[in-house]
């Protein structure tokens, strides 16, 4: 029910629009990734039936396909909406921010995946890892972590897009939050990670491609904007009209914003929680090829820096320049606290840019966010249940039973996750509330599950402890704090960011401190990398089981459709014998590259990539972090025209190289499978019109 001074969102599309992508896009992009899967399983020596290729990819995923893996994975709902809403509300800085609070992550990260490859790169999960080196009480507890991870991840998802929905077509949001996890889980199912990875590159492609239509609309074509110098003068007059409490003179346009810098701080807690308390991001660094783990990484956390910094900028500045424009979905009135917090920032500035059109496109690219990082979920949530629950505390399972379990866990997730996001939206919590709250939970547990691969002096005692002190202080300055802020703790309060800046702060910092003094005090006895080095997932593979014997068993495969040699595909008639020959030599060379990336691990080779993605990490995180945006808050410089022009310009270019690259690498990378499929396809005609 509204209030004085505010008006529902006014609606440009039906409920059968949402009804369309929500089940038809859905459902049709899930029969494309299942026909890519079955071409991939016909005609490459990938093989979804197999539990090491199902949970890992093989682990000799190239850097490209990764990279965009985690373009992809790392864009939520959130990410559109919630970098969007908060630059409406605090300026340009929010947009900014947000993207440091989500790079600086995967910069770090890339240290991990060196780490993982050198010291258990035979781990599936990393909560193998922790059982390995501290046994089953770290075990349980950083399951326990995993797993709220997974929910706070799942339900920022589902309920961002599904309150996206719901405000542009009037779909009802429960409808929705059952339908969109289905049909994402009908490929996870078929194709395992890999068709994960697959529909990460396809749904990258269409996310930059609709960011680039409102992006250079906005600052071209737009007959609302047309320019950054346009939107520059209507925000000097947003300013006038609704100056930002506690930026610099009010001002959108300055980088001098306190609650742009509680912003920063909320992100970068939730970042470091979502990154590293999350199974997909260490599943991707399992799954990729040792010598480009790192490389991986860093490509992908600069590649998504671009997203929210440009989107959130355009969206979030436009909205708030539009107000006053009668084409905004609440004219006269500006977005209420409830629709801010739902994301509707970034809807309400598409219908003005584009119309309809931009409200169904904006509409696809939250949906294809929140689908590309629930894929990723679900097979995270798989691998913990499957590997770490019954894999660890029940019998062993060979690698049929390692793929069976596994779908069925996809199959009972993709429906829980619609009824947790129903049961969030029923206790009135949405997007904007896990966003903060994300970090308050989760940060006591970052550098203890970090620091498990990376320092062998971390003993279990130092990982547990210091994760329940960091827990029991987190917990305790986010009530304290909210009561002491805001005089009353409830549902609300508790999501605001100075509450939720004053739970994750002492969460992370009380929690690195306690772990590191009691491991100077109580320090790892055991050789910490001999028994992580020695774990191996259940990834024995039906061929192995159809075909015992080992390594020798994977060339009795011949009746799977594998090319492994050039007597894998028999000449019917002398004029295939070219053909034969092409599919013969591709063979050979995806053979060699999948050995190369199977290789013994070179230990000294992995700890110089350690090194240097320290270094390149603890660079970058100081430029985006100090160098340039402290030198702009502490001056409390307000952009002039020029100079916000150049800022929306450097964005937009970044964006521009960041989309071309996530969407040509993988490509040029896969060029040998790509030319095996067509060969195969090819061959295939011919020898059934001679038949």
């Amino acid at each position: 029910m509204t209030q004085v001074g505010e008006k529902e969102f006014v609606r440009l599309l039906g409920q059968a629009d949402g009804y369309g992508i929500v089940v038809g896009i859905g459902f049709a992009f899930a029969l494309v990734m299942v026909g890519l899967t079955w071409l991939q399983a016909k005609f490459t020596r990938n093989d979804p039936t197999s539990a090491a290729e199902f949970a890992a990819a093989g682990r000799s995923v190239k850097p490209g396909l990764i990279c965009c893996g985690i373009v992809s994975a790392w864009t939520w709902s959130a990410t559109l909406l919630q970098s969007s809403s908060a630059t409406y509300q605090s300026g340009l800085s929010a947009a900014y921010w947000y993207g440091v609070g989500g790079t600086i992550q995967i910069a770090f990260f890339a240290m991990i995946a060196a780490k993982v490859k050198a010291n258990a790169n035979g781990a599936t999960t990393f909560l193998q890892i922790v059982k390995a080196r501290y046994g089953v009480p770290c075990h349980l507890l950083f399951t326990f972590y995993a797993m709220v991870c997974v929910h706070v991840v799942s339900g920022s998802l589902v309920l961002g897009a599904a309150a996206t929905v719901n405000a542009l077509t009037g779909m009802p949001i429960i409808a929705c939050n059952f339908l969109l996890p289905v049909g994402i889980a009908v490929y996870v199912i078929a194709g395992g990670l890999r068709a994960t990875l697959l529909c990460d590159f396809i749904h990258t492609v269409i996310l930059f491609v609709v960011l680039y239509i409102f992006v250079f609309t906005a600052f071209g074509t737009s007959s609302e904007l047309g320019s950054p110098g346009k939107l520059w003068d209507l925000l000097q007059d947003a300013a006038i009209a609704n100056p930002v409490a506690g930026n610099h003179e009010g001002s959108y346009t300055t980088m001098r914003s306190n609650p742009g810098i509680v912003f920063a701080g909320c992100t970068i807690a939730a970042g470091f929680a979502g990154v590293f308390c999350d199974q997909g991001y260490w599943q991707r660094a399992i799954a990729s090829r040792p010598d480009s783990t790192t490389k991986a990484y860093m490509l992908g956390g600069l590649s998504w820096f671009s997203i929210p910094w440009a989107f959130g900028s355009t969206m979030g500045l436009s909205a708030r320049a539009f107000i006053s424009n009668p084409k905004f979905p609440t004219y006269p009135y500006p977005l209420s606290a409830a629709q801010q917090s739902a994301g509707l920032v970034a809807p309400a500035a598409a219908v003005v840019l584009l119309g309809k059109g931009g409200a169904a496109a904006v509409l696809l690219v939250v949906f294809m966010a929140a689908t590309s990082a629930a894929s990723a979920e679900l097979i995270a949530v798989s691998s913990i249940i499957v590997y770490d629950v019954l894999g660890t505390y029940g019998k062993p399972l060979s690698g049929a039973q390692v793929v069976k379990y596994s779908h069925i866990c996809i199959a009972i997730f993709s429906v829980w996750m619609g009824a947790w996001a129903t049961i969030l939206n029923k206790a009135g919590i949405d997007l904007g509330w896990l966003f903060y709250v994300q970090g308050v939970a989760l940060t006591p547990a970052v550098v203890p599950i970090g620091l498990t691969v990376c320092w062998s002096r971390q003993s279990k005692h130092a990982a547990f402890y210091g994760t329940l002190f960091g827990t029991a202080c987190g917990m305790l300055g986010w009530f304290v704090g909210c009561y002491k802020i805001y005089g009353l703790i409830n549902i609300t309060n508790l999501a605001l960011p100075y509450s939720a800046i004053s739970g994750a702060g002492p969460g992370l910092v009380m929690s690195t401190i306690a772990t590191l003094l009691l491991s100077w005090i109580f320090p790892d006895q055991n050789q910490a990398w001999t028994a992580t080095r020695m774990i191996s997932g259940s990834d024995n593979d039906k061929t192995n089981e159809l075909h015992p014997g080992g390594e020798n068993a994977a060339a009795a495969d011949q009746d799977h459709g594998h090319i492994h040699a050039a007597e894998d595909v028999k000449p019917s008639t002398p004029g295939d014998e070219k053909v034969v020959e092409q599919t013969a030599a591709v063979a050979s060379v995806a053979e060699t590259e999948e050995d190369d990336g199977a290789a013994a691990l070179d230990h000294d080779y992995l700890q110089r990539v350690f090194v240097r993605a320290a270094w390149i990490s603890g660079t970058m995180a100081l430029i985006v972090t100090i160098l340039i945006p402290m030198p702009l808050f502490g001056t409390g410089y307000l952009f002039s025209r020029k100079f916000f022009t150049a800022w929306i310009a450097v964005a937009m270019i970044w964006l521009l190289c960041a989309g071309i690259f996530c969407c040509i690498l993988p490509i040029w990378e896969s060029r040998v499978q790509l030319k095996l499929i067509v060969l195969g396809l090819t061959g295939m005609r011919k020898r059934k019109e001679l038949v």
